[in-house]
């Protein structure tokens, strides 16, 4: 055992599976990145999720690259599109990236859904914005796009702008078939319309429901009012924000980013811009550093104060949602004397952000940390110890730690089954480690567990901004890296060099060099994360965004099963996502 935890992941994959290992590629994020012959992926992947001393229990995303245009491989093996998968070890607190090489126009590849229930959403998107098949998968279908889309997306001939398409029509026939493809089939998804006794029920919940928080459609397999099954319908706020982020330049991209949770407003902002700094080497100044944390917290109690008020008007209270954006205003009102703007600031940049603090800010932060810690415990008594509330929580939506990780659940709902795993801790990110908090835990991984640790979540972001305002350091609040955006002005006058070097570094943005990086952290709803990868140029090639809301709704089938119609809005309440994150 001694010796096999002294080898490296990839060492052991060589001496386990021989010559299925094709390479192994050095990263600018250093995760362990492994090639492996399509044929043996299963092995290798079973191998990694359950055999291997400390295993990657965890499918974290799955994704594709459509490789034909890359001139910069860097050795890598020659394929056409390669598929990713990312596995995240808890007992180890590390990734593994595994990379298959696939050749042809549209290749196929082995499903993989028997060993995580978590892929069988994964592969979908694969299959719809790519076009790679996976063999033996139970009901491969467009997951994001509409059922009646022609071609695939993130595939590199396709159109990125609707200037590119023709314009869009929609005659009679043309809705006529719309419409049609729309209509749910029980026997698609393996149900059964009957039983001996009785007839089933099909309800269609959405996609227009106040319990569903945005467009989603639900179908439900009913028998009387207890849910047999729940099949989510997803995709009606695809925006193609992967695809925006591949005819972007690396810092136009950045206000793409707030609108994906569009809740967490800078939160966003920070996974995408520390995987960018990553691949550039930035390192961003102990300043810049603490008004991003001071920022990316006031955005976590935002995010809290929405989910917490609407939660309860979910399960029935109307007073609580009145008081909390109330308090959610008082918070957006130093954003906006900081940024500029409330939901979408756009005020982080490469290498820092974009102004230093203004005059005042002090004032404004102190009196909110004073204020909201009495109004939590006001909320605690009208909201967390109300019997009603209660009783339409406890004991509903529950999975236990083993089920969150085989599908790949994170964040509050995660810590809500009893694990402390929290990526500010665990690998602390922009100077996290400096600050003094707790993580939050539940026991029973139910709805209201989830609610508990979300409220305790807001008293600890407290507690970092406090210490943000009474350790903010001085210094820079950009970088003085040449590819930081938008460079420093310092000597922008002194000759024209320097004046078309600034010109070209705010219009054009950074040359970011060759290579690959991943940054996850700690975002509102879970671990956000953005996989980036550059051919050397002003824009990226790939942009992968991998979003906590995906993975939770896809758990909605298996912790509704077998309960009623009411309790499937009190999960969904719970659940704390936004759609914009599902969907991208």
């Amino acid at each position: 055992m001694a010796t096999c935890m002294a080898q490296s992941p990839a060492d052991q994959l060589r001496a386990r599976f021989g010559g299925a290992v094709l390479a192994v590629q050095p990263t600018r994020d250093e995760v362990p990145t492994v090639w492996i012959s399509g044929d043996r992926v299963r092995d290798v992947l079973r191998y990694l999720k359950s055999e291997i001393e400390q295993p990657y229990r965890m499918l974290y995303d799955l994704t594709a690259i459509d490789e034909r245009e890359r001139v910069n491989r860097q050795g890598q093996p020659s394929s056409d599109f390669t598929v990713v998968y990312h596995l995240l070890s808890l007992d180890r607190n590390a990734d593994i990236r595994v990379k298959i090489p696939l050749r042809g126009e549209f290749p196929a590849l082995g499903t993989i859904t028997d060993l995580w229930p978590s892929a069988d959403w994964y592969e979908c998107e694969v299959w719809d914005m790519f076009g790679i098949r996976f063999n033996g998968h139970p009901h491969l279908r467009r997951i994001l796009m509409p059922p009646t889309w022609n071609g695939h997306p993130l595939r590199r001939e396709h159109p990125a702008r609707a200037t590119e398409m023709e314009p869009f029509r929609l005659p009679p026939e043309k809705e006529a078939r719309e419409q049609a493809a729309l209509q749910f089939h029980p026997e698609d998804w393996g149900m059964r319309r009957r039983r001996d006794d009785a007839d089933f029920m099909f309800l269609n919940l959405g996609p227009h429901h106040p319990g569903t928080h945005g467009v989603l459609r639900i179908m439900l397999q009913l028998d009387g009012e207890v849910i047999l099954d729940a099949v989510p319908d997803i995709g009606y706020h695809h925006r193609g924000a992967e695809k925006m982020g591949e005819r972007q330049s690396w810092h136009t991209y950045i206000p793409y980013t707030d609108r994906v949770d569009y809740l967490g407003g800078v939160v966003n902002n920070l996974a995408y811009l520390l995987a960018v700094e990553k691949l550039a080497g930035i390192e961003v100044p102990p300043r810049a550093k603490v008004i991003r944390v001071m920022l990316t917290e006031l955005f976590r109690i935002i995010s809290h104060l929405v989910w917490y008020g609407t939660f309860a008007q979910d399960l029935g209270q109307m007073s609580p949602v009145f008081y909390m954006f109330t308090d959610r205003e008082r918070a957006f009102g130093i954003v906006e004397a900081i940024c500029g703007d409330r939901m979408h600031p756009n005020w982080f940049r490469i290498g820092g952000v974009a102004q230093d603090l203004p005059r005042g800010w002090d004032r404004l932060v102190r009196d909110f940390v004073d204020y909201l810690p009495p109004r939590l415990d006001e909320y605690d008594h009208e909201v967390l110890r109300n019997p009603i509330l209660r009783a339409r929580t406890k004991g509903v939506g529950v999975y236990t730690l083993e089920q969150a990780i085989d599908w790949g659940v994170t964040g509050p709902a995660l810590r809500a089954c009893g694990l402390e795993w929290d990526f500010r801790k665990k690998r602390p990110y922009s100077g996290y480690e400096q600050f003094e908090f707790d993580i939050p835990t539940g026991i029973h991984g139910d709805c209201y567990d989830r609610a508990l640790v979300h409220v305790e979540e807001m008293r600890q972001s407290l507690r970092i901004i406090r210490q943000c305002l009474e350790n903010m350091p001085a210094g820079h609040y950009q970088s003085d890296h040449p590819r930081a955006t938008p460079p420093r002005k310092d000597r922008t006058m002194h000759d024209i060099e320097t004046l078309i070097t600034h010109f070209l570094g705010v219009s054009w943005g950074p040359v970011i060099p060759p290579g690959e990086a991943f940054q996850g952290i700690e975002a509102t709803k879970g671990n956000n994360g953005y996989y980036l990868v550059s051919d050397g140029a002003t824009m990226s090639y790939r942009t992968r965004i991998r979003t906590p809301s995906f993975a939770h709704m896809q758990t909605l089938p298996l912790v509704t099963r077998g309960a009623m119609i009411p309790d499937l809005i009190a999960v969904l309440g719970a659940m704390d996502y936004v759609l914009a994150d599902v969907d991208r």
